[in-house]
């Protein structure tokens, strides 16, 4: 980002005077923001009544507070909160001084009102926890609402990579825009040790931080000191916060629960002892005086796509932690871990082993503290960088001449993460001439633009490079993307040539073929590969995965379904453990496929083998096409090219950047894009190598080269290469 530092604007639907985990975020979110060398803004939900959290922000250069309520920016403003509509009032507003680089939100309805208002679109930088986190409690207009959030930002900010796919997997405009952004954890200046045992002969102190609410068993954890009692342990619980929520299906939750702090006058539960709500350092302090902290919840949460921001907290200060069971936590901290708890008496009996058993206290210790490591301040920043790298430019200032660049073509769906790359990049001016249809489009539009543009890049080599080699400025530059289906066909004959100044190939096997069948001159057809988003590729594989084969869009005869099948049949024979799972729209949905019988016949003879073949059946599973490959990848260990032919054939190239094994059945030119190692002559070839890797080690070896080879196909630097294109020929 050198010679511009971005500036953002944070807005959470929070009030920064209560401590919580949302209150956290914000000041954790500004803190990465600053340490990614942005220049931050946060504007204020309500007036500070407390500073414990505003102070240590204020404190920082890059960081300015703006309190709407102080500075009048609303007519008529009253004390309350800003509801959601004076909130994006109030944040246009602001933007509208100096237009920011990014604006950062939390809270749906805060960000569907921003989206809708179409002030901040494409630079809504979206974090999403209020949102259905299950298939059925997504309805049709909550995927409506998100699908408009998502249009409308350049990133969503998912905290675990299973929010994010589900979130992909529900809302295909989110595809490509949801990233990983977890908590974050600042530095802190206290610690303690995490090996220390209980103190001998003191009352074992257990922690909780945060909101009191019915779901997060705040009451029920007033019991310990009691339960402990009962098994001979003397015990603590101490609580910092101010934030009582309500129970909407008990009207006396509110009042028991300030009653059991000693809030209210009378006094506190035994055992208990409340500090109030504290600055986030202070009660940072406080836990770290503590041996235990608590994070157990009602089972309602078990389900949670996010992660307690709290559990990361305590492993900060080297504290175990008392949690549910859950697949997220089993990964986090391991199946073994040995303080999972699923009621009271089980707080109770876990926190009781612990204080007893130095070894056991300090292997949960351990496990907490390097667990959190993966959250630190400056992770957290460097994904930032990354991030903005890619969404923000790197210098804005005016150039006087800047290259005009015109991309043209029918269907760009591959080409836009270069056109996203060419707007990011300062001297270049980017304009798109979307042709209705492979062979329509508004002549007069083109016109103007093949005047206009110093580049044009034809996407597909079909009637829009036709045009343009007949309409080329003289002095401009013509450059042409050839792809498979144009090489057979007759759009290469009617380019003249002599106009173009190079022809991109996707593998050095299609342009030797197009050399040989076009007779174009050599210099002119050069290669550059397909690009890959190795950053949405590369994600946690999935328990399973290593028995898991994966086939991409099969919705031709000549994808060989049917040979897939057969390396499943030869690998199920003697390990009913692999699965295939296919990706795919079906032939059917393609009219100009169905329509030919001899791929009716293909199909209906391959599925019938799914239906009776006895080690197929309950064994191949279908998916529906989509975006979400990225999440489809996360089950797969080994993914299938047995197609009869290909220009390049993406789907092992995207298996490598996740991390999966590409197993290729030998077609023409395969080896000329891919290692011979991963190449095999016919299923049963594929089958045995498969096989071969069945020790978890070396597939996992096998998929950490296939993930370091394909890294030359990387979107940056094909991104580079192609913007060298741009002024010169490649030889």
């Amino acid at each position: 980002m050198a010679g511009h530092r971005p500036r953002a604007l944070v807005y959470g639907d929070v009030d920064l005077n209560l401590l919580d985990g949302s209150a956290i975020w914000v000041q954790g979110v500004t803190q990465a923001l600053a340490a990614a060398d942005c220049d931050v803004t946060i504007v204020l939900k309500a007036p500070v009544r407390t500073d414990r959290l505003t102070a240590p922000l204020r404190e920082m250069d890059a960081v300015t507070l703006r309190s709407p309520h102080a500075e009048a920016l609303l007519p008529d403003l009253a004390e309350a909160s800003l509801t959601v509509p004076q909130a994006v009032s109030v944040l246009a507003a602001v933007d509208s001084e100096k237009p920011f680089d990014l604006v950062v939100l939390r809270g749906r309805g805060l960000v569907a009102a921003a989206a809708k208002s179409g002030a901040f679109d494409g630079r809504l930088w979206t974090y999403l926890t209020d949102l259905p986190q299950a298939v059925p409690a997504m309805t049709g207009n909550h995927a409506e609402e998100l699908a408009m959030i998502a249009k409308s930002s350049a990133y969503l900010l998912c905290q675990t990579e299973d929010l994010r796919c589900f979130l992909e997997g529900s809302i295909p405009a989110a595809c490509g825009k949801s990233v990983l952004f977890p908590p974050v954890l600042p530095a802190e200046s206290v610690s303690r040790d995490s090996s220390r045992p209980v103190a001998s002969g003191a009352p074992l102190k257990l922690v909780y931080t945060g909101k009191f609410a019915p779901r997060w068993n705040t009451l029920e954890m007033t019991e310990l000191p009691a339960r402990l009692q009962d098994r001979g342990v003397p015990a603590e619980v101490h609580m910092v916060g101010d934030k009582v929520h309500d129970d909407p299906k008990d009207s006396t939750y509110k009042r028991r629960m300030r009653a059991a702090l000693g809030e209210i006058g009378a006094p506190a539960v035994p055992g208990v002892i409340w500090h109030g709500g504290q600055p986030r350092a202070e009660a940072m302090r406080l836990a770290s005086e503590g041996d235990i902290g608590l994070s157990w919840r009602h089972p309602d949460l078990d389900a949670s796509l996010e992660l307690s921001t709290k559990v990361l907290e305590f492993g900060q200060l080297g504290l175990p932690v008392i949690l549910n069971r859950t697949p997220m936590h089993e990964q986090l901290l391991g199946a073994d871990y040995p303080l999972f708890a699923a009621s009271l008496d089980d707080c109770a009996d876990v926190a009781a082993a612990a204080a007893a058993s130095p070894e056991l206290y300090s292997l949960a210790a351990g496990r907490t503290r390097a667990a959190a490591a993966e959250y630190a301040l400056e992770k957290a920043a460097g994904r930032l960088r990354d991030y903005l790298s890619r969404a923000v430019a790197s210098d804005v200032t005016p150039v006087a001449s800047p290259l005009k660049v015109v991309i043209a073509g029918h269907d760009l769906k591959f080409f836009k993460p270069l056109i996203a790359y060419f707007r990011l990049q300062p001297g270049i001016e980017v304009r798109v001439d979307q042709w209705a249809s492979l062979g329509e489009h508004d002549e007069a539009v083109s016109r103007e633009l093949a005047e206009w543009a110093d580049v044009v890049i034809c996407e597909w080599c079909g009637p829009n490079a036709i045009w343009y080699s007949r309409h080329k400025r003289k002095g401009s530059r013509l450059l042409v993307h050839l792809h498979r289906f144009e090489l057979y066909s007759h759009y290469p004959g009617q380019v003249r040539i002599a106009n173009v100044d190079q022809v991109i190939c996707v593998s050095d096997h299609y342009s030797r073929l197009t050399r040989e069948h076009t007779g174009w001159p050599a210099a002119k057809v050069v290669t550059v590969p397909n690009p890959l988003d190795v950053s949405q590729l590369y994600r946690p594989k999935l328990d399973g995965a290593q028995f898991h084969l994966g086939m991409i869009s099969v919705d031709s005869s000549r994808k060989r379904l049917d040979l897939g099948l057969d390396v499943l049949e030869e690998l199920r024979r003697d390990d009913d453990r692999y699965m295939l799972n296919v990706k795919s729209r079906m032939p059917w949905q393609h009219w100009w496929v169905w329509q030919n019988p001899a791929e009716r016949d293909h199909y209906t003879e391959a599925l019938r083998r799914v239906q009776r073949s006895p080690l197929l059946r309950d064994a191949v599973v279908f998916d529906d096409a989509g975006p979400d490959v990225p999440a489809f990848l996360r089950r797969i260990g080994f993914v299938l090219s047995t197609s009869d032919d290909e220009s390049f054939h993406v789907s092992p190239a995207e298996g490598m950047g996740s991390g999966a094994v590409p197993v290729i059945r030998h077609w023409e030119g395969a080896e000329t894009i891919y290692d011979t190692r991963w190449i095999r002559e016919t299923p049963t070839e594929m089958a045995g190598f498969i096989a071969s890797l069945s020790d978890p080690a070396d597939w996992r070896e096998a998929g950490d080269l296939a993930n370091r080879q394909i890294q030359s196909y990387r979107l940056e630097t094909v991104c580079e290469t192609w913007h060298k294109l741009l002024t010169t020929d490649l030889g």
